[in-house]
């Protein structure tokens, strides 16, 4: 339990580490707080003063004392709003500071970071997590301060009123710190359990927004509404437990207080005897506003330890290790010769490497295609040029560098890549085409990127063109118009590596046709890395790998592979077995001459047939 009650203050502490910045409105709220507090006792004061001056006739001291009270108000006012105030500004400060650290944060995680959480807890931890610590920065601290401060200046007075009956409230300090201590470890287990339903419901909701389709399409509709219930359940279960521990602890203290003042009202009627009726008032009526403020400090130390277990999980995420980026290595012109020298990978608590002693070239210009069944390590090959997993065994070479040496922006500047699962922003074509670095572009080499991917052949059909908005990771486009967005990005780029993984899955055969202009563009100048469950997309290639349980078990030219009769040839033969004749393969064709006629649209010359 110590450490525990140390880690906790070492947490919250960190967490109000944040406020320095803002020390200067941290000190008003303070000095706010300070002024509300003391009229606490001050009321006492005035209760005895008009007791007294009842007692002894004084017109004169109930002519002020109105207006005493009058002004206790005001002031009593005055220090409770700048207190809120300022405590406030400080706290939504803190609140900003957090998310944006965690956000940015999540821009430096590894890619590994990623594979091992869950989406929903990641999104819980920005939203519902910071939420809670809000609350502990803002009204937890406002209750600790304008309270504590309270209850010091009310014991203050009653000790020095009379020090020896007001004993009674040592003997009972140590039953309310046990009751304390006992209900922060149950909140604790409690606000951890709340805080992973809420990653839980928050994923379930992600899934079912983004895969609606799906769900609709399968009938899932029944799964995912018992799959959130199910959630939501947990949660109003652990949200319910949370509520009785702290109504009942509440009771409990309440109780204790209780039980404390009946004593002391019982000993001051025998201790006071020789007081003034004003005293004896004025004593016990600073002893009965005594369980306000303990009522509110046991409040907000739960409140603490709510922000507490939601603060440890957003510094694990702040703690944890950002993307290795030691190397120095820059340049501005790259030429794209890639080495692969005895690479072997094995992803973190797997059983197995899923890439074992790779071993090939590929000069300026070639294009290195990567065939296989799934599994086969295609993937993480390509993968690891990007330095989206880190690997220790072996050399990865660019230009005869070690991609460890460069810098990752360097070397990510040199990489285009264009998956299968093409990632779109809600925002418009254009923006979607110069995206990131490549925002400074100008609005004709977008407007150039986007008709060498034709891109511009269904853009012109929308009443904004390039600045049409595509809706949340392109909704509002088809699969082929959205892979043809991700190669337009790519074209922008104009990196000297291109990586294509599966870039053509989402393409019908015309569309196929489409591309290949874009293609032959693209694969001509760079050096191509393709992942091509087609084959057909890739007998142009001037190499091929073909990959099992990640290992290189073939290579050479299409024709090459086939008169080997080996692993290549039989995927060749499933695959081409039932084909139909007019199905053209990408590479393949890329000889189809263009239209010459600068006023015809692709489509057009297509459908002449490709005569010029």
């Amino acid at each position: 339990m110590q450490n525990t009650s140390k880690s906790d203050f070492e947490i919250y502490k960190r967490l109000l580490g944040y406020t320095r910045q803002y020390t200067k409105y941290f000190v008003i709220s303070l000095l706010g707080f300070l002024i509300y507090s003391s009229t606490q006792s001050l009321f006492a004061m005035l209760m005895q003063q008009i007791i007294d001056a009842v007692q002894a006739k004084s017109r004169e001291q109930l002519l002020y004392l109105p207006l005493f009270f009058s002004g206790l108000i005001l002031i009593r006012g005055a220090g409770s709003y700048a207190g809120n105030y300022f405590l406030a500004k400080v706290s939504l400060s803190v609140v900003h500071t957090l998310r944006c650290e965690l956000f940015d944060k999540y821009t430096q995680l590894p890619t590994q970071f990623f594979d091992d959480n869950n989406s929903g807890y990641m999104i819980a931890r920005i939203t519902h997590n910071v939420d809670q610590v809000a609350v502990a920065t803002s009204d937890a601290a406002r209750k600790v301060v304008q309270e504590g401060l309270s209850a010091i200046g009310l014991l203050a007075y009653l000790f020095y009123m009379n020090w020896m009956l007001s004993m009674v409230f040592l003997v009972v300090a140590p039953i309310i710190v046990f009751l304390v201590r006992y209900v922060s470890r149950r909140l604790r287990i409690l606000s951890q359990n709340l805080q992973n339903s809420m990653g839980e419901m928050t994923h379930i909701t992600s899934e079912l927004v983004n895969g609606h389709r799906i769900v609709r399409s399968y009938g899932g509709e029944a799964y995912e509404k018992e799959r959130f219930v199910r959630g939501s359940s947990y949660s109003r279960r652990q949200s319910l437990k949370m509520l009785t521990t702290n109504s009942l602890h509440n009771q409990l203290m309440q109780l204790v207080i209780a039980a404390a003042l009946a004593f002391l009202m019982y000993m001051a009627l025998f201790m006071m005897e020789q007081s003034s009726v004003g005293s004896f008032v004025g004593y016990l009526t600073a002893a009965f506003m005594l369980p306000r403020p303990f009522k509110q400090l046991s409040d907000s130390h739960n409140d603490i330890q709510l922000g507490i277990v939601a603060a440890e999980s957003l510094f694990a995420v702040l703690d944890a290790k950002a993307e290795p980026d030691t190397g120095v290595y820059q340049t501005d012109h790259c030429k794209g010769v890639l080495e692969f020298k005895h690479v072997t990978f094995q992803y973190e608590k797997a059983g197995e490497p899923a890439l074992v002693d790779i071993n090939f070239k590929a000069e300026q210009g070639q294009t290195i295609a990567l065939v296989g069944a799934s599994g086969g390590g295609k993937s993480t090959l390509v993968n690891l040029v990007s330095r989206f997993y880190p690997y220790s065994q072996g050399k990865i070479l660019l230009d005869g560098i070690d991609i460890n040496d460069y810098t990752l922006g360097n070397l990510r500047q040199h990489i285009a890549l264009v998956n299968q699962q093409v990632t779109l922003f809600n925002d418009t074509i254009a923006n979607n085409i110069a995206y990131g670095a490549l925002a400074g572009s100008s609005r004709q080499a977008v407007e150039q990127a986007a008709t060498d991917a034709y891109v511009m052949e269904f853009v012109s059909n929308l009443e904004h063109g390039l600045d049409t908005e595509i809706g949340e990771n392109g909704v509002k486009l088809s699969g082929g118009q959205r892979q043809r967005l991700a190669l337009a990005r790519a074209l922008l780029k104009d990196a000297p590596l291109l990586i294509l993984d599966e870039a053509t899955s989402a393409l019908d055969t015309e569309s196929e046709r489409y591309i290949q202009g874009a293609l032959q563009k693209i694969m001509g100048k760079r050096t191509t890395l393709v992942i091509a469950h087609r084959l057909s997309t890739i007998e142009k290639a001037d190499v091929i790998l073909v990959m099992e349980r990640g290992r290189i078990v073939e290579r050479g030219s299409h024709s090459e592979l086939l008169a080997k009769n080996g692993s290549y040839a039989r995927l060749h033969a499933m695959q081409f077995k039932e084909n139909k004749p007019d199905e053209v393969p990408l590479v393949a064709t890329v000889d189809v001459p263009l239209p010459e006629h600068k006023n015809e649209t692709a489509w057009g010359f297509l459908a002449r047939g490709g005569v010029a």
